[in-house]
């Protein structure tokens, strides 16, 4: 597919990296918040699309898996954005429970203290 084609076009083309994977950032349906951020190869955006649910692929498992599939915790997508060259994909949903594996609601649960001294950079926020 062309890059015209790609970024105008209506046609669902992956630009998958050179591991099969497209980086994927999840967004709670309504508020937008920042959930978590993984990666789906193919069969997790099949799986996803087909079931309504959130599936990733586990680099570090090196398998497919379903979000909540042991904690019950799964996400329930609402919608599927596509970025411009069509190498990112959003992932909106509806969080059944805590989204992050440590219980958090979001993985996102600390900051970086940017220009507040020479301690510890990273500080919890509250999700």
């Amino acid at each position: 597919m062309d890059q015209e084609a790609r970024e105008q076009g209506a046609t669902f083309d992956p630009k998958f990296d050179s591991h099969g994977l497209i980086t994927t950032v999840v967004t709670h349906h309504q508020s937008n918040e920042v959930l978590m951020v993984a990666f789906m190869n193919q069969d997790a955006i099949n799986q996803t699309l087909a079931t309504r649910r959130a599936h990733f692929w586990s680099r570090s498992r090196q398998r497919l898996w379903m979000k909540g599939e042991t904690s019950g915790h799964v996400i329930e997508v609402t919608e599927v954005l596509v970025d411009c060259d069509q190498d990112a994909l959003v992932v909106k949903g509806v969080p059944k429970g805590p989204t992050c594996h440590t219980n958090a609601r979001s993985c996102f649960y600390r900051r970086l203290a940017l220009g507040e001294g020479d301690g510890n950079p990273i500080v919890k926020v509250n999700t």
